[in-house]
């Protein structure tokens, strides 16, 4: 069976993209900080007839993160496609304020978390010559938010490493996008604000690893 690594699982969009690919036949490893969280995940799942198993870790711990992917890895076998989107808060930085200390959460989760799950699972896809890799960011890592700098500047970031990777990956066999999510998530959202649900933008998730194309898809509103 392939098996999906989602970092950063939750609720909302990874649980989303856990049935997804779960329902065309993935197992599925959670990873992200609360064990608890993630048990609820793996219940709901099994419930649905998927196989799935949670790995707690810290994306901002790098050590955590690499045990975490490497136990996922012993437990099915192989990460086939990795996705990767933990949340490292929303703390609200104008451009004028980013200091080495309120950029630094957000760096150690969104870019140096992307650089150690991706060098955790990319022998494997080497390997086999075969494996996605799919980044999750929000809009401002396209066009920036002055109020949400330091998480712009991190995504940006991984966004642009992203972008490398599809360009250099493709002859190996591995198939990488960014994609930039620029409205709320949920089926629900105040009078005039954008929004989708996540079981609908999971859904692109799963044409992108099929269809193999594009280096980075946007969901704007």
């Amino acid at each position: 069976m392939p098996t999906i690594a989602i970092v950063g699982a939750g609720p909302g969009l990874g649980l989303s993209i856990a049935h997804v690919f779960g329902s065309h036949g993935f197992d599925v490893a959670l990873v992200s900080r609360n064990k608890d969280k993630l048990d609820a995940l793996v219940i709901e799942l099994t419930e649905a007839g998927i196989t799935a198993e949670g790995f707690p870790a810290d994306a901002g711990d790098t050590a955590q993160l690499t045990d975490a992917l490497q136990a996922a890895t012993g437990r099915f076998g192989r990460i086939d496609v990795l996705e990767f989107s933990p949340h490292a808060g929303l703390a609200l930085t104008s451009p004028k304020d980013v200091t080495v200390d309120t950029l630094r959460p957000q760096i150690d989760s969104l870019l140096f978390g992307a650089v150690a799950a991706v060098r955790a699972v990319l022998p494997g896809m080497l390997e086999a010559k075969a494996g996605t890799l799919l980044f999750t960011t929000g809009g401002g890592a396209i066009n920036p938010y002055p109020m949400l700098a330091d998480a712009n500047i991190a995504q940006a970031g991984q966004r642009n490493w992203a972008i490398n990777l599809h360009n250099t990956l493709a002859v190996d066999g591995i198939y990488v996008a960014n994609v930039a999510i620029n409205l709320m998530i949920g089926a629900h959202a105040p009078a005039g604000v954008p929004h989708r649900a996540p079981s609908e933008i999971a859904l692109d998730y799963w044409k992108l690893h099929t269809t193999r194309e594009q280096a980075e898809h946007f969901i704007g509103g």
